[in-house]
């Protein structure tokens, strides 16, 4: 059986079990005679939805008909549907789910602070899909961020990169590296399209760094993927590290990045900065 005539006896039944957990009082609907089974009927979804009876009834019966995006939103709201389960509904009927804007995460919990400090001496740091740094451990904001993040804003790693004069970049082979990155936030922008918030940063970074600006016209789209980047830091010198990326449950567009001594030279050079950190820290922790 194929991917799409699985999903529709799957999409069948998660219609009608939301439907069956929704009563008339929950939706502000006069409970009606002679109901038989719990919950709504399909008329009344389809009513609340905005759509035709038959063309709902169609949908719950697993026919192949296509839906919208507008109209999917329409019956998770008819049915109150969570945000899990809107999203399941959006695969289940084979249309391109995107996270609303405000859910897109902006901050994180202790739990992931603690995963991140867990890992020194490797550094690990929290981007979402603009590259703003919500969290970062010791290390890499000894090896990254050298002075004190700032109170007033998000840090954002792209600015840094492209703003800094290329001789105080911590990233070498820009010319190299600064392209894959600028694609992979193109890649996340196709999903904020319009936004405020995306088109107010694309068009600052790209008024002050003509170099951003040449790499965004080209079009190039790609997505976070592991590579081996070469740092370099005015204390211990170049290193080169292996960057992965792990997703992250609960955030959407989100991933913690870790970097891992691609060899014994760097390792040692990170374990230094690691010391360095710890220093720091214990020096602002006394009275």
């Amino acid at each position: 059986m194929g991917t799409t005539q699985r999903r529709r006896p799957e999409l069948a039944a998660f219609l009608r079990s939301r439907r069956a957990r929704v009563t008339p009082h929950d939706v502000g609907m006069p409970p009606g005679f002679r109901r038989r089974t719990p919950g709504l009927r399909r008329e009344e979804v389809a009513q609340l939805s905005g759509v035709g009876v038959t063309w709902y009834t169609w949908l719950e019966q697993g026919r192949p008909i296509n839906a919208s995006a507008q109209v999917l939103d329409a019956v998770a709201r008819a049915l109150r549907l969570d945000p899990p389960e809107r999203e399941h509904l959006y695969h289940l009927a084979e249309v391109p789910f995107t996270h609303p804007p405000e859910a897109i995460a902006r901050s994180v919990g202790p739990e992931i602070q603690g995963i991140l400090d867990a890992l020194d001496p490797r550094p690990a740091v929290v981007y979402n899909s603009r590259y703003d740094i919500l969290a970062a451990n010791a290390v890499y904001r000894t090896m990254f961020w050298p002075e004190p993040l700032p109170a007033d804003q998000v840090p954002n790693v792209m600015w840094r990169l492209f703003a800094l004069p290329e001789e105080e970049c911590p990233l070498l082979f820009r010319e190299t590296e600064l392209p894959v990155m600028v694609a992979t936030l193109r890649s996340a922008y196709g999903l904020h399209t319009g936004e405020p918030a995306w088109e107010e940063f694309i068009r600052g970074l790209s008024a002050a760094s003509p170099f951003f600006a040449r790499l965004w016209e080209s079009g190039d789209v790609a997505e976070p993927g592991r590579r081996v980047k070469t740092f370099r830091h005015a204390e211990v010198g170049e290193m080169r590290m292996t960057s992965v990326s792990l997703s992250v449950n609960g955030m959407p567009e989100c991933r913690i990045v870790v970097y891992t001594p691609a060899d014994e030279e760097t390792r040692r050079r990170a374990e230094t900065l690691t010391a360095t950190a710890t220093a720091m820290a214990t020096k602002k922790s006394r009275p």
